[in-house]
This record gives structure tokens, C-alpha cells and sequence, in this order.
């Protein structure tokens, strides 16, 4: 077998899941001699997924979840990877599959109007459209949408926060985007709660309109390189691992020649967290980080180490 046949399949759905804690047990039991590594998220409003293996093991592990969940549909981006991009596999019950903080929302009633990856260029280009790429500052410094709005959230709960310094109005045709569609999907039926009017959303988000854009050989307006949640760090246009880097003390994603400069340590820090991470957490990662060189050293498996199957 070849290290081309490894795939990544990144899902979810908002669908109304009430026995979470059952399907986590069965989940881990299913998993447990399984060749797949990733993170489920399990909430009562739905399922949000990121997993990798071999294409048979991750169909056969698709029919599973939608035996678990009752559905027949389940809206799948698959990319192929040379190694296993995640350490482990964790299913995790949580209160939201992302993040708003602002309680319940029934995001299937109020969520914006999709717009189809074949539509977004003439929808972004628009003279009076208000596009607010909804990911994380650190996210949209590596790439972004030319004309974007950064709502310059660190994490994504402090988007409502955010959004009210924006100067955004409720008559405002608006036209959002995220990596992979949830975070925008949840935005969206946030901003129509609150009385926006017309809100768009890029559909399957980022990695879907850069697949699109690269099958049909259409114009990109995509510049720089999209982040993702696992040790590619980023995909760049042709959805391969991108130049970036990572560093694991604040999870920023840095270039080769960041790595270069005294404030990075390898694993520790880089330029963007050396003066704000303090003596204690600098501590814990130098223990983790001289536990991984003494594997290394050794040839012994750890937690970090990339999986091939050849």
C-alpha cells in the first residue's frame, strides 16, 4: 500500500443527536482497534469531524457513524496526505460542536443562504457586499479573501463581541467565509437572529471553493495558504501541505525562517508567543519537548510522531 491511499475526510452536520454519551462509548469501542486517527466532536446539536486512515477503513467508519447518527447524508471534503496528519484519535463531548457561547441555535432554521463555490467570485465582487472572513486573526495573516474584514477574534466565541465593532448594519448585504463551512454556518444563523438581512455564506467554505476552483480550472481569488486543525499546519491551492510550520507553544503557524530568529525554541516558542508565555508554561513544554527528542533519539514511538503505511 502506498502513503498516497491515506485520506482525510473533515465533516459535519447540525442534526439533533440526544443519546451523545452512548454514541461516545460506542464510538471509543469502535475505534479502538482501528487504524484511524482524528477528532470527533459529539453535541446534542450535531457532529463535527476530522479523521484519517486508509479510504476502505474510512468508508467503512462513514457507514458507522451514519448507522449511530439515523442519516443517510453526510456532506464529506476528503483530501489525500502522505502520512496521518493527526497523533491520536479522540471523541469528545462537548456543548457546542463550535463555539459561540451564546447558548442554543437552531442553525438548520436561521443559518444565511449558501452560495455555491461556482458563485462566490461575482458575489465578492460586488461593489457594496461587507465580506467578514469569520477565522481567527492568526488564520487570516497566512490567507484571506482580497477585501476581507478581520473581526480580529483570537478564538471563535468572542465573534459576537467582535462583530459589534465591526460596523457592519443590518441592511448590509453580507457575505461570509470559514475553513470548512461550520464556523460561518453558526455565524450566519447568529447574524439573522439578530435582525441582518441578508447574509451569504461561502458553501463548504474555504477547502471546497479551492477544490472547485483547481477541478474546473476557474479564476482564484484566494491569495496565500489556508490553515487547517491538524500537522499539515496549511494546504496551499492544490490542497497539498503548505510551507508553514507550527509552533506547539502557541500553535501559530510560522515559516522557515521564523525558526531562525533567538526567540524560537522548538517547541517551546516563537516570535509570536516568547514574551507573552510565562516561566511555567515554558517549563511544561521543555518537559514535553525533551520527552519527544529522547523517543526520537531512541527510535521509539510518541504521541507526535507522524504515522506512514506503506
Amino acid at each position: 500500500m502506498k502513503d498516497t491511499d491515506l485520506l482525510i475526510y473533515t465533516f459535519y452536520r447540525f442534526i439533533e443527536i440526544k443519546q451523545k454519551k452512548k454514541i461516545k462509548i460506542e464510538l471509543d469501542k469502535y475505534f479502538k482497534n482501528k487504524l484511524i486517527r482524528g477528532t470527533i466532536l459529539l453535541a446534542s446539536e450535531g457532529i463535527n469531524a476530522s479523521i484519517s486512515g486508509t479510504r476502505e477503513d474510512l468508508s467503512i467508519t462513514i457507514r458507522k457513524i451514519k448507522k449511530i447518527l439515523g442519516i443517510k447524508k453526510l456532506d464529506i471534503k476528503i483530501n489525500k496526505n502522505k502520512f496521518l496528519p493527526f497523533n491520536r484519535i479522540k471523541v469528545r463531548l462537548k456543548k457546542e460542536i463550535v463555539s459561540l457561547g451564546i447558548g442554543e441555535i437552531d442553525v438548520n432554521k436561521f443559518k444565511g443562504k449558501l452560495i455555491k463555490p461556482s458563485n462566490w467570485n461575482k458575489l465578492i465582487n460586488e461593489k457594496d457586499i461587507k465580506l467578514i472572513d469569520t477565522r481567527n486573526t492568526y488564520e487570516i495573516d497566512i490567507g484571506q479573501f482580497k477585501g476581507a474584514i478581520d473581526p480580529e477574534t483570537t478564538n471563535f466565541r468572542q465573534f459576537p463581541d467582535k462583530l459589534k465593532k465591526i460596523g457592519i448594519k443590518k441592511d448590509d448585504k453580507i457575505a461570509m467565509y470559514c475553513t470548512g463551512g461550520i464556523r460561518c454556518e453558526k455565524a450566519s444563523a447568529y447574524l439573522t437572529l439578530k435582525g441582518f438581512k441578508d447574509v451569504n455564506q461561502l458553501e463548504g467554505g474555504i477547502l471546497n471553493y479551492l477544490s472547485y476552483v483547481k477541478s474546473k480550472k476557474k479564476e482564484n481569488f484566494w491569495k496565500g495558504e489556508c490553515f487547517v486543525f491538524d500537522s499539515r499546519v496549511t494546504v496551499n491551492n492544490n490542497l497539498k501541505k503548505g510551507k508553514y510550520i507550527q509552533c506547539y507553544g502557541c500553535r501559530h503557524p510560522i515559516t522557515k525562517e521564523d525558526t531562525k530568529l533567538a526567540s524560537y525554541k522548538r517547541g517551546i516558542s516563537c516570535k509570536y508567543c516568547y514574551k507573552k508565555r510565562n516561566k511555567t508554561q515554558k517549563n511544561r513544554s521543555i518537559t514535553r519537548q525533551n520527552q519527544i527528542n529522547l523517543a526520537e533519539s531512541k527510535g521509539l514511538d510518541h504521541v507526535f510522531k507522524k504515522i506512514k503505511i506503506k
